[in-house]
């Protein structure tokens, strides 16, 4: 395929550089009063000091309930709304700092995959417009050329040439994703942040466009960001995950690291409520008490202390950063959790009876 000339057959093996990383990211939105002259009387702190690297070629997964700051976390990585304060820097550049023409030009090498499929696409433009709309916008393609990588994108995501002059109210839920993952694809990005594109489909089309995702992968050399809610879905295709809590990442680990020992009590309790596949197996159940705070006015101190089964006093004034215990790469943002047992009971799974 000539949109991604020279990259074909690229390893999927993570490297040691870091193409991008995040420092101290800070969204807050504010809350205003007043009908004529308004002020600011608060702000949702919806990313609220967060800080992680992706290697080339890897995929972290984001993970955390909703309302977290997710999908924030993406959009102001790729600067789809302006940062309150931190630094993003994509291959040694700060993002935050660049001009729009700079910008611009970044933008070929940092996409997205949206969550709806059914929103994501103009409903008014064909599939060969959408898709080439980007072609077009970074001066890659026009006119038989553009029409024939249409076709070529297409078909790399499992569609016909011949949908090129379709609509998009033509294709299913699972076939508009390809569509929003080829028009992703056409400017030969190098990182992806696929922000929870498999939510919105039927179970049955969520495993295809997982491992059209991998493949995908290691065809072109691709580094995800990969932010979804379903802890089973993100073991499956990251290398790292991170776990977000109230704006805030309270763990960061391996994959298997993440889901063989759990060390902060929240995600304990995400782990417990994951389906084990064996009838014959069950695992104990962590229920936390109380509701997700408001991010207007979050806790004092560790975020999750009003709900944590382990909480202290030390846990409600001191607030805890991010800390590799062990020296492996496993981050945890607890100091209480790690040293009272090297095992997370979310992990065990006994007999059902």
């Amino acid at each position: 395929m000539e949109t991604n000339t020279g990259r074909t057959g690229v390893s999927t093996v993570p490297s040691s550089e870091t193409i991008l990383e995040v420092k101290n990211l800070v969204k807050h939105f504010p809350i205003t009063k007043g009908f004529i002259v308004q002020r600011q009387v608060g702000a949702v702190k919806a990313v609220d000091d967060v800080s992680f690297t992706i290697r080339r070629g890897e995929t972290l997964g984001l993970v955390g309930e909703s309302g977290c700051g997710k999908t924030t976390t993406g959009r102001v990585i790729l600067r789809l709304m302006e940062p309150t304060s931190g630094e993003a820097s994509f291959e040694g550049r700060n993002i935050f700092k660049l001009s729009k023409e700079e910008l611009r030009r970044m933008r070929r090498d940092m996409q997205i995959i949206f969550q709806d499929p059914y929103s994501s696409l103009n409903p008014r433009m064909t599939v060969g417009d959408i898709i080439g709309e980007p072609l077009e916008i970074h001066n890659l393609a026009r006119g038989k050329e553009k029409i024939r990588r249409v076709q070529e994108l297409l078909e790399v995501v499992g569609l016909s040439p011949y949908h090129t002059n379709r609509y998009p109210h033509e294709f299913s839920g699972g076939q508009r994703q390809r569509i929003g993952i080829a028009r992703a694809l056409a400017v030969n990005p190098k990182l992806i942040i696929c922000d929870e594109p498999i939510s919105a489909l039927d179970v049955s089309i969520q495993a295809q466009v997982l491992n059209l995702l991998e493949e995908l992968q290691k065809e072109f050399g691709l580094t995800y960001l990969f932010i979804a809610h379903d802890l089973s879905v993100v073991k499956h295709i990251s290398d790292r995950i991170a776990v977000m809590y109230l704006g805030r990442i309270v763990e960061i680990a391996t994959a298997d690291q993440l889901f063989e020992n759990p060390q902060h009590p929240y995600t304990e309790a995400l782990l417990s409520a994951v389906p084990i596949p064996d009838p014959g197996m069950r695992r104990e159940r962590i229920i936390l008490p109380g509701d997700v705070p408001s991010p207007v006015n979050p806790p004092k101190g560790c975020r999750f202390h009003t709900r944590c089964l382990y909480a202290q006093e030390s846990c409600r004034v001191n607030d805890p950063a991010l800390v590799d215990y062990w020296g492996n790469g496993h981050y945890v943002a607890c100091p209480i959790l790690p040293f009272k047992h090297q095992r997370s009971k979310a992990a065990v799974m006994t007999p059902a009876t």
